[in-house]
């Protein structure tokens, strides 16, 4: 690949927009092809869950936009984020998209990579490790177990990022998959726990928060699912935090746990 700081000459066409997974924190957990992007991009647009180590592996020339959503602080519309790539990709030859976890699960990618197709720019997806698995990983917590049952739902909780959508079904979920690994979910806690036991879920059913997954300040907390809600409020847990519910929280292997990366991020916790 020739210079990726270079700007496009007027003869050029769009440039091409990665999007980037950046993991769940750990900056160990970064594949090698996006290692590999991050050196070689001339623009970065990235999000509030990618750690600050991972920042500095850009050239010093490297234009740099933040775009990050968190409940409680400022957030950048999707369509300003939209905005900030198409004119990007009209000077610049290779501008890194940089999302926490995996762009394309709950990470709004797939509306991104949409958007720049039919306005005619070159758009790729680096695939990267999700929260939903890193996280209870951090905490020795296999998704999916062969004593645990044989299906994982990943589910978000946040039930306010579209009122377009209808609402989850969290009872039919109850009964139909035998855990749940549920991102974005403390806000409604309460609401989801109340609406799978009516489901059919047993208020016995083991479950697990875990709070800053796989960097500094991680925590987690292993309840029955009938006190997780209190035991969240009285213990001040909060986002971001991975939820998993079902048989496989009982599976765990506390010392398989990796440490937790040293590491800050753009918005503290």
């Amino acid at each position: 690949m020739t210079d990726g700081t270079l700007p496009l000459s007027a003869n050029d066409g769009p440039g091409t927009v990665y999007l980037v997974g950046a993991g769940p924190g750990d900056p160990d957990l970064l594949t090698l092809r996006a290692h590999r992007l991050l050196q070689q991009c001339d623009a970065l647009v990235y999000d509030s869950l990618v750690p600050t180590a991972l920042l500095d592996l850009v050239p010093q020339d490297c234009e740099r936009h933040f775009v990050g959503k968190r409940r409680g602080h400022h957030s950048v519309p999707q369509p300003s984020t939209n905005a900030v790539l198409r004119e990007l990709a009209g000077r610049r030859r290779l501008i890194v998209r940089l999302k926490g976890g995996d762009p394309f699960l709950f990470g709004r990618g797939g509306e991104e990579a949409a958007h720049l197709a039919a306005h005619g720019i070159p758009v790729q997806v680096v695939p990267g490790v999700t929260a939903g698995i890193a996280a209870p990983a951090y905490a020795g917590i296999p998704v999916t177990h062969r004593r645990a049952g044989s299906s994982v739902t990943f589910v978000t909780g946040h039930e306010e990022i579209d009122k377009r959508r209808p609402g989850v079904d969290w009872r039919g979920l109850a009964r139909s998959s035998d855990g749940l690994v549920i991102y974005m979910g403390l806000h409604n806690l309460r609401h989801i726990v109340a609406e799978l036991i009516e489901g059919g879920l047993a208020p016995s059913t083991p479950a697990a928060v875990i709070q800053q997954g796989t960097v500094r300040g991680q925590r987690q907390l292993v309840a029955t699912l009938e006190v997780l809600a209190d035991r969240v409020e009285a213990e001040a847990f909060a986002s971001p935090s991975i939820v998993v519910v079902g048989a496989v929280v009982e599976e765990r292997v506390p010392s398989c746990a990796p440490s937790p990366a040293d590491v800050a991020m753009p918005i503290p916790f």
